[in-house]
């Protein structure tokens, strides 16, 4: 099996002036400073569009404090106003971004069709997509889970080759969980991660299969951060309010 390395990814949503932004990162890379290209993880924050240049200036020599981006549209360039371009995404300094957030399907309408079209891009571009997928609260009571993900795993991944899908990373946040302090148990997230690796080995390959990295996201914190990543398909977390403060989310870095 292939060794994944865990990556400890941080959404700051729409939080934080750039001079907040900066503050954080420059605290954040000092807090992480134990940590090398080399190390057995890796770390990635996504601060807002209007910092990103600004946070890059102050991450540049962290070798493993990556950056990302919230959201990105699939167009090159062109008359979007408001959008952000992969290309411009890149000329920040990102190396990642998060594709299909909770958020983005839920206030923003995004649909699996657009977000194909984003993971795309994104793989075009030669950027570690993070495609998020996840079932509301009211699909988990109606047990309608599994078929929920394979349809966003199956019309979000359509069209792509093995090879293409070389960078990609899956982040599961059941959406009951995102920001509301209820967090899937680790047995829960270990149940869904194991079978969102077995679609991959289903629809591609099993070197696929072993190589892709699922992040869990929903209400992680210093004191559950361990318990999910001892389980054997969790290869690392995706932190919103916990990843606000530098203290907090350096301790989740070093779990």
């Amino acid at each position: 099996m292939d060794t994944r390395k865990p990556l400890i990814a941080g959404n700051w949503k729409m939080f934080k002036t750039v001079a907040e932004a900066v503050q954080t990162a420059s605290k954040l890379a000092s807090l992480c400073q134990d940590l090398t290209s080399d190390s057995d993880r890796e770390v990635m924050i996504a601060p807002p569009f209007t910092a990103l240049s600004s946070v890059h200036g102050v991450i540049e020599g962290a070798a493993s404090i990556h950056m990302g981006a919230q959201n990105m549209f699939y167009e090159k360039q062109g008359a979007y106003t408001g959008e952000i371009s992969p290309d411009m995404v890149l000329s920040t300094g990102c190396t990642h971004v998060i594709i299909g957030h909770s958020e983005r399907r839920q206030y923003f309408n995004e649909q699996d069709e657009t977000i194909n079209q984003k993971t795309a891009a994104a793989i075009k571009a030669g950027l570690v997509p993070i495609l998020c997928v996840g079932e509301t609260e009211k699909q988990r009571e109606s047990e309608e889970t599994f078929s929920v993900l394979d349809k966003q795993i199956r019309i979000g991944l359509k069209g792509f080759s093995v090879d293409e899908l070389e960078l990609l990373v899956l982040a599961y946040e059941p959406v009951w969980a995102i920001g509301t302090g209820k967090t899937a148990t680790s047995g829960q997230a270990q149940e869904v991660h194991s079978f969102l690796r077995n679609q991959l080995e289903k629809n591609y390959s099993n070197v696929l299969a072993n190589s892709v990295r699922i992040l869990y996201g929903g209400s992680v914190k210093p004191d559950n951060i361990s318990e999910l990543m001892n389980m054997p398909d969790v290869d690392g977390v995706l932190v919103g309010g916990a990843s606000l403060s530098a203290d907090t989310f350096s301790q989740i870095v070093h779990y």
